[in-house]
């Protein structure tokens, strides 16, 4: 779905004092364009050639569960840097939507050192999560999603009353608003319906985006906790632009977080 945010009295905010996010952002694009994935580089050949090396550079910079829980080098650093890695546009532009609408608003109420530890952090231990569940998968983990979970998940609890306005492909994209303690746990349950399927091939890490939703929730909860119900129903006096997209596909042999 396609999100727009704004308060509940229906003025719509945006985010002016968001750096980490924005920056985080061009760091992301910036990666993949330079990466095999992107498929612009003649350095990394095409065909089989350029698939070869985007599995050897998914291996190099994602998490393999198998290597990590095996006490392979480095392996311990790969949840943070995975955080940075992307499989394809669409697992980019999807992630990078999610991050710039609800990022901001987040950023702002937390402070930029605070959100930047915030961000890798939970994003860290959201791989960490879904690799302990799948301690025995040689499958390639990158991407963004448990990280931009935890937003989400602080954002429900900092600004449960927010309003959402969405576009669902099945009812013909006909714009609906609705508050974030109604979109946000819909989308969860999205995730953990989806979370229970067969994970034995590629495809999405659900659980990844369940743990680090869970985990910026909590965080929120135990760092924000003395707010009172009404000012989180409001957001701070700028807040975060008005857009968002939908995940990703996933394509070759890695897991898309």
């Amino acid at each position: 779905m396609i999100n727009k945010r704004t308060t509940t009295a229906g003025k719509r905010v945006r985010g002016q004092s968001a750096p980490v996010t924005y920056g985080l952002i061009v760091l992301c694009c910036l990666i993949f364009l330079i990466g095999p994935a992107a498929g612009l580089s003649p350095a990394y050949g095409t065909g089989d050639e350029l698939l070869a090396a985007q599995r050897a550079y998914f291996r190099r910079w994602g998490v393999v569960p198998v290597e990590l829980f095996g006490g392979a080098p480095r392996a311990a650093l790969t949840p943070a840097t995975a955080l940075f890695i992307h499989g394809s546009w669409l697992h980019l532009l999807g992630n990078m939507l999610f991050f710039y609408v609800f990022g901001a608003m987040a950023e702002e109420r937390m402070g930029h050192v605070q959100f930047a530890l915030f961000y890798v952090g939970c994003g860290y231990l959201a791989l960490l999560g879904y690799s302990a569940a799948n301690a025995e998968s040689q499958q390639s983990l990158v991407g963004a999603s448990g990280a931009i979970s935890a937003i989400l998940g602080a954002f429900l609890y900092l600004f449960p009353k927010a309003r959402v306005t969405s576009l669902f492909p099945f009812l013909f994209f006909l714009p609906l608003r609705f508050p974030a303690w109604v979109v946000l746990p819909f989308w969860v349950s999205l995730q953990w319906l989806a979370a229970g399927r067969d994970t034995s091939g590629p495809g999405v890490a659900y659980l990844a985006h369940l743990v680090g939703f869970s985990l910026g929730f909590v965080y929120a909860w135990v760092r924000f906790g003395r707010t009172t119900v009404s000012s989180r129903g409001t957001p701070p006096p700028t807040a975060a632009p008005p857009r968002a997209g939908p995940p990703a596909e996933q394509s070759g042999q890695w897991d898309r977080e």
